[in-house]
């Protein structure tokens, strides 16, 4: 792998605490962005000179604006890894206002800012690529999700457009869709809404099974995953989507055949609310 300078939001655990560590080690430069550097200390002390940690919110909008003008001028980002996010859990009904817009500005606007402060300085390089870190909830959907589903679904629509808006200055961008690993998302930083009794037998609340480990772990290896993701950078034929976890691309399939029937079904329908040709 050729050394690269990364940057990489949220590397105090996780995808992006795994991606660290490993890029750290091949001889990479990582510029790490954390809310609080406690959990990153180690690095910080063993990788003094490629290891360049930055503490940032990403809901803080002109605080990502200001630290990728700095970054960027000071350092030749190769890649963009947008990492920093975590899941919500409660029915639609049991969210609260800010639990709302607290996801939407970390999952969704977060990226989003971070991607356009960025591309600026890839498009004048004429290089570079954007991962960003999805979920197979950005395809798939369940109950008791519906605020991570939806940002997850617009930062991939969001991604997709630009996309194509990019590839003529040679800028990649890949999403990533993992399944269930074992980090800190599922196990230590998932929030869930104030429950209400009458959804304790509804599928709103199957999410509590999952989020117990004494239920069984996640299928998932994150530092197996980090690597993948790493090497997608020097692959020629990396794929728009990526997903990772052999069950995540099982219910993914299914889920995209299922909706591929349904409006495979609908053509009459579709086409009754056209004018009539030549018209």
């Amino acid at each position: 792998m050729t050394k690269k300078t990364w940057l990489i939001t949220g590397v105090s655990s996780g995808f992006g605490r795994a991606m660290t560590t490993q890029l750290l080690e091949a001889g990479n430069t990582v510029i790490g962005t954390v809310r609080n550097t406690t959990k990153v200390q180690d690095l910080i002390d063993q990788y003094p000179n490629t290891f360049i940690c930055e503490t940032l919110d990403v809901m803080d909008v002109p605080a990502i604006h200001e630290l990728i003008n700095r970054v960027a001028t000071e350092h030749q980002i190769d890649v963009l890894v947008n990492n920093a996010g975590y899941g919500l859990f409660g029915a639609a009904e049991e969210l609260n206002d800010t639990d709302i817009d607290k996801i939407l500005a970390t999952d969704l606007t977060g990226s989003i800012q971070m991607i356009r402060s960025i591309l600026p300085f890839m498009r004048e390089q004429q290089r570079g690529q954007i991962i960003q870190i999805s979920s197979y909830g950005g395809q798939v959907a369940y109950a008791g999700n519906s605020m991570y589903h939806a940002a997850k679904f617009g930062i991939e629509g969001f991604c997709e457009s630009v996309a194509q808006e990019v590839a003529p200055f040679n800028i990649g961008m890949t999403i990533v869709e993992p399944g269930g690993a074992r980090t800190e998302f599922r196990y230590g930083s998932a929030h869930v809404a104030n429950l209400m009794k009458v959804y304790d037998e509804n599928p709103a609340h199957a999410f509590m099974k999952m989020l117990d480990p004494a239920n069984g772990l996640a299928p998932g290896d994150p530092e197996k995953m980090a690597t993948r993701i790493i090497e997608s950078v020097d692959q020629p034929d990396t794929p728009l989507h990526m997903v990772l976890g052999s069950q995540a691309l099982e219910n993914t399939i299914a889920t995209l055949e299922k909706r591929l029937a349904e409006y495979k079904s609908e053509k009459e329908l579709a086409a009754s609310t056209d004018f009539p040709a030549g018209k």
